[in-house]
């Protein structure tokens, strides 16, 4: 049950919520890589960085749609506190 009214079209927030995290560490890699490229020489080509960066970026969202849940959970459970 993701909460999402059934007569909505569009994509469900759980999975925006994934989609996004997974575009955050997408983009973050790529801005390491291109920063460590001008501190030092770089450790990978484009290609190779891009390669990464999309395995960094389905980790998490991936990582990012299987804790929501967890987390939520536990943030409630720490508000009755």
């Amino acid at each position: 049950m993701s909460g999402y009214p059934s007569g909505k079209r569009g994509i469900d927030p759980r999975s925006k919520s994934a989609f996004l995290w997974g575009l955050v560490g997408f983009l973050s890699f790529l801005v390491l890589v291109q920063g460590y490229a001008l501190l030092a020489e770089p450790i990978a080509t484009i290609t190779q960085a891009l390669a990464l960066a999309a395995l960094v970026g389905l980790g998490a969202g991936g990582g990012a749609y299987l804790l929501e849940p967890h987390v939520a959970a536990w943030a409630a459970d720490r508000g009755d506190a």
